[in-house]
């Protein structure tokens, strides 16, 4: 479902493997959000939309296209690797994603920004959280400090949607998420740098938060 620049549609997209351990943390965060919505009786708001992905690029730039906001979370890795860790970055049609590590997809979520930047279908803000992980090997469940990064990152979207659930912002993280300074993201290989599991890591125009241990 896309719809026009202007309608406030919002989409919230989890990126990866539920059959991989820890990859799986961003369809969990997303499924939490279905949860916490319908349980508290506190709906999402109008025109926000849940979706999961696997990845594909042409399937991210078809989720996102037409949305006001998109917010993408996805697993990552990072050296040295600090598990739980969030790692946040905030772009829009006006700051330049520079990747420089190809996805093992094929295509980084770099390139996706990018191209979809060239087709005019870019949100007007995107959001991407990322997750470092422990585990990505096969099997089902999250290793414990990335089950436990889930809650706290899930209360952070609701604020950043502004379903009135969570109690941070962008410069004002919730219990759990404490936010950090905004600044460039940096390098792949760098000691803070993350590199998302299909989307490699940004240094990027945008700012990034390095949330959480």
């Amino acid at each position: 479902m896309t719809g026009p620049r202007g309608s406030g549609r919002t989409v919230v997209i989890g990126v990866g493997n539920d059959f991989r351990r820890d990859d799986g943390v961003a369809w969990r965060v997303v499924g939490r959000l279905r949860e916490r919505a319908e349980g508290k009786g506190n709906p999402l708001p109008p025109r926000t939309e849940l979706r999961e992905c696997d990845g594909d690029p042409g399937r991210l730039i078809g989720l996102w296209e037409g949305a006001e906001l998109a917010v993408v979370v996805d697993a990552a890795h990072a050296h040295p690797p600090s598990p739980g860790r969030v790692h946040r970055l905030e772009l829009d049609r006006r700051r330049l994603w520079r990747d420089g590590t190809a996805s093992s997809h094929g295509l980084g979520l770099g390139e996706a920004v990018e191209l979809s930047r060239a087709l005019g279908t870019l949100p007007a803000r995107l959001v991407v959280y990322a997750v470092e992980g422990a585990d990505s090997a096969l099997g089902t469940g999250l290793s414990a400090p990335v089950a436990a990064a889930v809650e706290p990152l899930t209360a952070r979207i609701e604020a950043d949607i502004g379903s009135g659930g969570g109690t941070g912002c962008s410069g004002d993280g919730p219990p759990g998420i404490p936010a950090g300074p905004a600044r460039p993201a940096e390098r792949p290989g760098s000691a803070a740098g993350a590199v998302p599991g299909r989307a490699a890591a940004a240094d990027a125009g945008g700012t990034r938060d390095d949330d959480g241990g």
